[in-house]
This record gives C-alpha cells, sequence and structure tokens, in this order.
C-alpha cells in the first residue's frame, strides 16, 4: 500500500526528507485563511519554490463551488500531471484538497500536511476525500492515496482547545473499537492530560492497518464508522445552524447514542456502557436533539446503508467491534433520547 505516514515534531525532518526522494515539475501548497496565517510560516522555508492556493477555511466551504476556485487556480497556474499538491490544513481542506488533486487531469500527486489532531489521528489516513453536496456531508467523492501524509505534532500547538478536544474524539473512538488496554489509559486523563506523541502513533497505526486490509471499505474498515451514523446525522443537521457542531463534538453524541444501542443489542455490558458515556459526557457535555424525524431522514442517506436499512458500527465489548449491524427507526429514537438524558 502506498501513502507512508511519517510522524515528527519537526517539520524540516519531514519535508526534507520527502523532498529528497521525490522531484516534481510543479509545486502548489492548498491553505486556508487560519493555516495560511498559522501553520504556513512553520514550514515555508522547508519547501522547494511553489505557489499558494488559499480558500476559505470551514465545513460550509467544503463543496463544489470552491473545487471549482481551486481547479480554476491550478489551470490558471498551467499544472501539468507532474506536479505536486501540498494540502496544508486540517480534514476539510484534506478531503477537499485531495478530491482537487485526485481528479485535475485524472489526478495529479498529492501530499498531505494535516494541522490539526482530528486531521492527524483519522481524516489523513485511507485515501477517503469527499465534499459535502446539496446538505449531505461527504456525498460526492472518491478513494485516492495521498503520495505521503506528513504529521508534525508541533502543529497541535496552534489549535484552539475546541478543535483539539473535537479530534480527541477519533482517538477515544480508535480505543475503543481495538485496544481495551489503550483505552483504560487513554481515559485515565482529560484532554489536555494526553500524551500526544503516544495516541497519534496509536491511531495512525490502528487505522493504517485497517485501511491496508480492507481500502474500499467492503469489511472491516467498515468498524471505523462507529459512532458516525448518529453523529454525521447531528453534524449535518447543525451544519447551517449558529450551534454548528465540529465534528468530533457529534462523533462523541453518536458514541454515546450508538453504545446504548450496542448495550440494549447485547455487544457490551451495562457497565461498559457507563463507562463510555460517563467519560464522553465529562469531555463533551451535552446538546440537545432538536428533531428526531428529521435526523433520521438524514441518516438514510448514510453511505454505509444497504436496501434501505439503517447499518452501523458497534462496539462488540470494549476493544473490539462488529459491522453492518442492523437498527430500526424506533430503537434509534430511544437511543437519542437516552443520549439527551445522560
Amino acid at each position: 500500500m502506498a501513502n507512508p505516514v511519517q510522524v515528527h515534531s519537526d517539520p524540516s525532518v519531514l519535508l526534507g526528507s520527502f523532498f529528497e526522494k521525490h522531484a516534481y515539475s510543479q509545486i502548489v501548497v492548498l491553505t486556508d485563511r487560519n493555516t495560511r496565517l498559522l501553520c504556513y510560516p512553520i514550514v515555508s522555508s522547508y519547501l522547494p519554490p511553489h505557489e499558494i492556493i488559499e480558500v476559505e477555511a470551514g465545513e460550509i466551504f467544503k463543496n463544489i463551488d470552491t473545487c471549482q476556485v481551486i481547479w480554476q487556480r491550478m489551470t490558471d497556474l498551467r499544472l501539468d500531471r507532474h506536479a505536486l499538491m501540498v494540502i496544508l490544513g486540517g480534514g476539510v481542506l484534506g478531503d477537499m484538497g485531495g478530491f482537487c488533486a485526485a481528479t485535475y487531469k485524472r489526478g495529479i500527486d498529492f501530499v498531505l500536511l494535516p494541522t490539526t489532531l482530528l486531521a492527524q489521528v483519522d481524516a489523513s489516513v485511507g485515501g477517503k476525500l469527499a465534499i459535502d453536496f446539496n446538505g449531505i456531508k461527504n456525498h460526492i467523492g472518491v478513494f485516492q492515496l495521498p503520495v505521503s501524509t506528513l504529521i508534525c505534532t508541533g502543529f497541535l500547538k496552534t489549535l484552539p482547545f475546541r478543535e483539539l478536544r473535537s479530534g480527541y474524539a477519533e482517538v477515544i473512538k480508535h480505543c475503543l473499537i481495538s485496544d481495551r488496554g489503550m483505552w483504560d489509559e487513554v481515559r485515565k486523563h482529560d484532554v489536555t492530560g494526553q500524551n500526544w506523541d503516544t495516541v497519534i502513533r496509536h491511531s495512525v497505526a490502528f487505522k493504517s492497518d485497517v485501511v491496508t486490509e480492507d481500502p474500499k471499505e467492503k469489511g472491516r474498515r467498515k468498524i471505523l464508522n462507529f459512532g458516525h451514523t448518529v453523529g454525521h446525522a447531528l453534524e449535518t443537521w447543525f451544519l447551517d445552524t449558529d450551534e454548528r457542531l465540529y465534528h468530533g463534538e457529534a462523533i462523541a453524541a453518536g458514541m454515546i447514542a450508538e453504545s446504548h444501542l450496542a448495550m440494549k443489542k447485547g455487544l457490551i455490558s451495562s457497565e461498559e456502557e457507563n463507562e463510555i458515556v460517563t467519560y464522553l459526557t465529562g469531555i463533551y457535555g451535552k446538546i440537545s436533539v432538536p428533531n428526531d424525524v428529521g435526523i433520521i431522514e438524514i441518516m438514510r442517506q448514510d453511505k454505509k446503508n444497504k436496501a434501505n436499512k439503517i447499518l452501523m458500527a458497534l462496539p462488540q465489548g470494549i476493544g473490539n467491534a462488529i459491522w453492518d449491524v442492523e437498527v430500526n427507526e424506533e430503537q434509534v429514537i430511544e437511543a437519542l433520547s437516552f443520549f439527551e438524558s445522560h
């Protein structure tokens, strides 16, 4: 499998090693307004001569309109098929930039330089690229691996706490579906007490193993969707509101609701459910679910579904998970009610 993932605190080591081994006709760096200001100065001197494409920051801009801006700028720069795009940003920019690179002239190489914890432990590993369409999250996309993913842990110092906390939800998810011992270790601390080098390397190693085994999500890779059926629906519902949820906040809510479903189906014990709910609620607090029927309607568009059946990945004991578990509307409504009451 391509896509070697490198982790280091020093960007000069990561970029120096990469460009010693690769040469390109042209290089373009894709940033958003935030990463241009906060992250680009950290890496600019370690990059070969390059051009910059800057776009607006945020999920609301992860759409075809922004893609057209990127494609037009790539065209204006006359990038050929031997060019490289370096994507300096979080999961939104990695998704969208990778999608643009993978489709421009039928595909050019791209490198991910993930700047958020969420992108470092999750979005940058696995080759899923997508944009939102007509209010549906990640509705249009492709599978395409970057030529490399270079994870600089030093970028985490640029993050606001809420952004760091959002990414931590994916760390928790990886522990819950793969490693009981690591779950017991991380839950000894809150967000600020974590050893980021350790948890990032753990998440990257686990996810890399899963996607190597199942690159197109035909089987085991589906376990990575734990918390995401309910979570993506909540994230989508709040997308255009003043109470917009960060991805990890929505996934944390989804893991609480879906853990309850797992307990009801006899997949985890009530004690395990309580462990999960207590820890997640302590970190992420509560949100109000505004419209059960509306949330379920969004869930019906979920890519994991089959034959109009809602399918989920659920924990089977902490440290293990299964996929394609069918749930019905009544069970989902009850799980959402459980979430609101805890």
